[in-house]
């Protein structure tokens, strides 16, 4: 009798017993995984703290543990299984920028030759290139059948590697003769401006005499009708009269409302920094509220310091001898010219570091104020230090072999161009021979 419920045939109940013991490893593969990350993480955390040495790479340099993991994960393509950072530096080592002052040739032209040669393009003839390459119009007939018109050899750069100062140069491969266009176009519209104001000048003076020769010629025809219009002049004159006085009691008028107006606004005037305009009937906020002087007022002097009205700027003194001065007219010279910000704060001390890193970098040290700030600094509070234990070394040696400024004996007054009496004889040796300081005898001759 079969029985009804279905049985699973053996080979399904092996591949079901091997997915749970799968099932089984994949626990046990994550648990693991889980306490390695989890003791990476511990053991990264002790390494921040100091409580466990740093990775060290390929080079036996340690890896500050601080660094991002964004900068110290190692790219796939990096074949290594130790912790490096090699993929965060330069791939060539000790590589060799070119000088700021390197210019390369641009525009050469190279002496056309007379020849096909051998190797060269089919259709110009030229040497630097082959015929797929050429960028000249395809001719019927190239060079290589002709014989003429051969295109000159380019100039081909080589290829060079530029510095942080060299690829910021704007002046590379800048000559001084090129200033010489500049000069030239200037000069062509500055005669252009002169020959159009002279021809405006001699327009306006041209009108000028017609007009008065107009004028004299008008006066003339006037003093000659003058005898014929005397009768009916004062009738006619009256209307006139009456029409002047007729417009100056209209002036007067309106000049009585306009002044009336001007009060009434001049009330609201009172607050400082308002300016009331009566004919546009507004009120204008005036934005230098303080009393203070421009700076263009404090030397009237048209040789005195440039103001420059486009930046609002004066660089120089406008009172240059009251800075030089003291008492009350360097009290007066309250504005010195905004060059002082050039020579206050840290600029002196940026202006001493640039000197610094130039005349290292001169020496052979690899530092740059802009490219590495810190380095720069740092080899200067060294360099300082040094010096000055250097100079204080050399001052100690000197006190110790010459003695105290203190310490030496006031020289002999006779020895300081003072005028006596004493009357003192010397040898050509400088042995004194008469006088006072004379040496005592040497030999038994000399006792008496």
């Amino acid at each position: 009798m079969s029985n009804s419920r279905g049985t699973l045939p053996i080979s399904e109940i092996i591949k079901k017993g091997k997915d749970l013991e799968k099932s089984d490893d994949d626990r046990q593969v994550k648990r693991s995984r889980q306490e390695a990350y989890k003791k990476e993480k511990e053991l990264e955390e002790a390494r921040k703290a100091g409580n466990a040495p740093a990775l060290v790479d390929e080079d036996g340099k340690d890896i500050n543990p601080h660094i991002p993991q964004y900068i110290s994960s190692v790219p796939f393509f990096y074949n290594t299984n130790h912790p490096t950072l090699k993929h965060q530096r330069s791939l060539k080592p000790g590589q060799k920028h070119v000088p700021i002052n390197l210019n390369l040739q641009r525009g050469v032209k190279i002496q056309n030759a007379t020849k096909y040669r051998p190797g060269a393009c089919e259709n110009c003839g030229a040497m630097t290139h082959k015929k797929k390459d050429c960028l000249e119009r395809p001719r019927k007939l190239g060079a290589k059948y002709t014989n003429k018109n051969i295109a000159p050899d380019e100039v081909i750069l080589p290829e060079i590697e530029h510095s942080f100062d060299s690829k910021r140069d704007r002046w590379s491969g800048y000559h001084p003769e090129m200033y010489k266009q500049t000069i030239e176009e200037f000069n062509k519209v500055e005669e252009t401006k002169r020959r159009l104001k002279e021809e405006s000048l001699r327009k306006e003076a041209d009108a000028v005499s017609k007009a008065a020769h107009d004028d004299d010629e008008s006066d003339d025809d006037d003093d000659s009708d003058a005898g014929t219009k005397n009768t009916g002049g004062d009738t006619a004159n009256k209307p006139q009269a009456s029409r002047e006085t007729g417009d100056v009691d209209l002036n007067d008028s309106l000049s009585d409302d306009s002044d009336d107006d001007d009060e009434k606004y001049a009330d609201k005037a009172d607050m400082p920094g308002t300016k009331v305009d009566s004919k546009q009937r507004i009120t204008v906020r005036n934005l230098r509220l303080r009393e203070d002087t421009a700076k263009y007022l404090y030397n009237l002097d048209i040789d005195s310091a440039y103001y420059d009205p486009k930046t609002r700027s004066m660089r120089d003194n406008p009172v240059p001898a009251a800075s030089s001065s003291s008492g009350k007219a360097a009290a007066i010279a309250q504005f010195t010219g905004e060059n002082f910000v050039r020579y206050t704060g840290d600029v002196n001390k940026i202006n001493n570091a640039q000197v610094f890193a130039w005349q290292a970098a001169e020496k052979g040290v690899d530092i740059h104020l802009q490219a590495l700030p810190t380095k720069t600094e740092i080899i200067q509070k060294e360099f300082e230090i040094n010096k000055k234990e250097y100079s204080e070394r050399i001052s100690k040696y000197i006190k110790h072999k010459y003695g105290e400024p203190e310490q030496q004996a006031r020289p002999v007054s006779e020895l300081q161009l003072d005028q006596s009496e004493r009357y003192v004889e010397y040898t050509r040796t400088g042995r004194v021979l008469k006088g006072p300081g004379v040496a005592p005898p040497t030999d038994q001759k000399g006792i008496n």
